[in-house]
């Protein structure tokens, strides 16, 4: 890349034509400006995702895939963003909550008004111009009831249990997300009783979408809903009795696991316990059919204690995200995006040592461009390997199914010392890390669950070897790989992110200082390279920012850039913005929410905030930073860690400094220039807090780089 007049490798200012620039707010009186409100701005990143699915540039099928994650995404929200507000009003119950409830509900409401729109009167016409249906019960033909009623009587019905309501069949408990029908009936039960209201569990082991044969499809791709299938026989569930009304409805309910760490003696089993309720929390949110009557909503409103306001009465299948695998069963390779096959990096070979080949060189690893199998091969090699001794790390989000625990179980079993660090609060994957833990424990690994009151969130994995040197004498060698994103080979083909293997003595001997620490809970010694919150990062952060500050007054280079998925802490937001006043040029990539407001500043400074939403999902996190003319002027950090409050003091998390020029040249060409030059796939934020797309043609950083690295995967080949 071209030098530019901030010194020689520094991001270049985005090509003629790209956006123009987004400024951060400046005041009269200096004041920081008022920051966006969080859900707000995670909503704004939503609404960002569901416009991925109008774009008529992004197959038919990786539409919907759109329109189903935002649907998850949304749960989410309402699970635990939505679920503190909700906790904050009942404190304050009768006092004005600390933020505005109803608001939120409503800009929520809103989006799924947005999405259900979208999905039928848009998606569903394209797929039906496509030959793919879904068919509801008043659109199936004769043949085609005939085999819904088949497939009923076969493999639903038998899951069942209609329960009719009375004092000795009180109200079920529902749990979180699940579909479930009330029911309305007419006339009298088997014993007399005019008990009027049932409930019918949807059952979660049953397939949401089913695909009818091809001789009964018309020459089309024709599917059906559970729900659908369940509706059309309700009636034979309540023999003797009438339907007058029913509707399907869902629940959603706080899913945090609140507990006081410091109370309990096993953490493992305290969570394994609290899991046990998870699904049963205080209910949030009730969805019911747009065509549910009026007396059946206020009676589940009612049931779960909820207000009219957490009332979304849905136009279409209650969940979208039930149509995933309507997604995976349809047929069409225009529909979805072309596949492609991570490259082999240029930088290994395959068939010599990993080992051999780091003590030459330090490797970088750009996923999902890039194969993740190098990494599970550096694993491999050292499980197999006889003269490694040890391997230590840390377990965020690896899955129910992990090769790479797997093969940390063979290593413990073949008698080598394996040190696990497994953060049994990672959200949503608690069960996943419990089981690993036990199994783990069960064959001798030494696991440990991170620090009371933190989360280990950063991503290390440490190999011990014992080498011989050309004396003669034996030495202790490690080898490291550190990684902005989890150690799980599926979303390695999902997200982006940047993974770092290396021999460096200074580098491992960092990362075994922050495992020392992780069990024995001492004061680490200082360490060379790897910073590590909550000590240490947040400060390194403040002060590179208050270096560009100070060469951006004196007229020296100054220059920031920050990609990460999330912008909220109010003393980096403070930081940037007085480095922006001072002069400097910085430039913001952050994927999800952001609070810095954005308006105009003085003449010679400038902030642009701009967003990527593209095919993958972009979880790396980088820092660069500039402040002078001198190499020595200039810090490019990788990182596990989000410019978030609770990453830097709430999270074990690290950043380490790349210092080979090569590599560092690398990840600035490959993962931000592009995407500051992004059009396509870019949305800038604008003064009034909404984010706008840059542009609907142009270049796209993520196709670029599949196409770079299709070319060199096929030279590798």
């Amino acid at each position: 890349m071209a030098e530019d007049k901030d010194g020689a490798g520094a991001p270049a200012e985005p090509a003629p034509g790209a956006a123009a620039p987004v400024v951060v707010a400046d005041s009269a009186d200096g004041a920081l400006p008022r920051p966006l409100g969080r859900e707000r701005a995670i909503l704004e990143f939503n609404r960002r995702v569901l416009a991925q699915a109008r774009r008529a540039d992004v197959p038919l099928l990786e539409r919907l895939r759109y329109v189903a994650i935002v649907a998850s995404n949304l749960d989410e929200f309402v699970e635990v963003h939505l679920a503190g507000h909700v906790h904050a009003a009942r404190r304050r119950r009768g006092a004005r909550a600390p933020s505005d409830l109803a608001d939120i509900r409503a800009a929520a409401l809103a989006l799924v008004d947005a999405q259900y729109a979208l999905y039928n009167d848009r998606i569903v016409p394209h797929l039906r111009r496509e030959g793919i249906v879904v068919l509801g019960h008043a659109e199936r033909d004769a043949a085609q009831r005939e085999w819904v009623a088949r497939h009923f009587d076969e493999q639903v019905k038998p899951l069942l249990v209609p329960l009719s309501l009375d004092p000795s069949h009180p109200f079920p408990m529902v749990a979180s997300k699940s579909l479930n029908f009330i029911v309305q009936l007419r006339g009298r039960d088997a014993f007399g009783r005019d008990n009027r209201i049932a409930i019918v569990k949807v059952p979660g082991v049953l397939a949401p979408v089913l695909r009818l044969p091809a001789a009964l499809a018309g020459g089309r791709q024709a599917f059906v809903l559970l729900t659908s299938v369940i509706r059309a026989h309700l009636a034979e569930l309540f023999p003797g009795r009438t339907l007058q009304a029913f509707a399907p409805f869902r629940v959603t309910r706080d899913s945090d696991i609140e507990f006081d760490e410091d109370e309990v003696t096993n953490l493992r089993q305290a969570l394994r316990s609290h899991l046990k309720r998870r699904h049963f929390g205080q209910a949030l949110r009730l969805e019911v059919a747009a065509s549910c009557p009026e007396d059946l909503w206020r009676l589940l409103l009612d049931q779960f204690g909820l207000p009219q306001a957490a009332l979304c009465r849905i136009d279409g299948p209650l969940s979208l995200l039930r149509l995933n695998p309507l997604v995976e069963l349809a047929e069409g390779a225009a529909l979805r995006f072309a596949p492609f096959e991570p490259a082999w990096p240029a930088a290994l070979a395959r068939d010599v040592s990993i080992f051999e080949q780091l003590r030459a060189r330090d490797v970088l690893l750009h996923h999902p461009f890039e194969s993740f199998e190098p990494v599970v091969q550096f694993l491999r090699e050292a499980v197999r390997d006889p003269q490694v001794l040890a391997i230590k790390q840390t377990i965020y989000r690896t899955g129910s199914e992990s090769v790479l625990m797997e093969l940390l179980i063979e290593a413990a079993r073949r008698g080598k010392e394996v040190l696990a660090v497994v953060e049994l609060k990672a959200r949503f994957d608690e069960e996943a890390n419990i089981n690993w833990a036990e199994r783990l424990e069960a064959v001798g690994a030494q696991v440990v669950y991170g620090i009371v009151g933190l989360k280990t969130h950063a991503k290390l994995l440490l190999v011990t070897r014992r080498e011989t040197g050309r004396s003669g004498a034996t030495r202790l060698a490690r080898y490291l790989h550190l990684s902005t994103g989890n150690y799980n080979p599926t979303t390695a083909r999902q997200y982006t992110d940047l993974g770092q293997l290396s021999a460096d003595p200074d580098l491992t001997a960092d990362a075994d200082a922050v495992f020392l620490q992780l069990t024995s809970q001492a004061r680490a010694r200082g360490l060379k390279h790897l910073t590590l919150a909550p000590f240490t990062l947040h400060r390194r952060l403040m002060r590179h920012l208050l270096q560009v500050a100070e060469a951006a007054r004196a007229g020296r280079p100054a220059r920031v850039v920050v990609k990460v998925n999330a912008l909220t802490d109010p003393l980096l937001i403070g930081a940037l913005v007085a480095a922006g006043r001072a002069g400097a040029r910085i430039d913001l990539v952050v994927r999800g929410p952001c609070l810095l407001v954005p308006g105009p500043l003085g003449a010679r400074g400038r902030i642009r905030v701009r967003s990527i939403v593209g095919r993958f999902l972009e979880h790396t996190r980088i820092f660069y930073f500039r402040w002078g003319e001198a190499a020595a002027d200039e810090a490019l950090y990788l990182s596990s860690a989000d410019w978030m409050s609770r990453n830097m003091f709430g999270r074990i998390e690290i950043a380490w400094p790349v210092r080979d020029a090569a590599l560092r040249q690398r990840v600035i060409d490959e993962a931000l220039v592009p995407y500051l030059r992004d059009e396509r796939d870019a949305w800038r934020l604008d003064g009034d807090g909404h984010y706008r797309r840059v542009s609907r043609d142009g270049v796209s950083a993520q196709q670029a780089l599949l196409v770079r690295y299709r070319a060199a995967g096929a030279g590798n080949a």
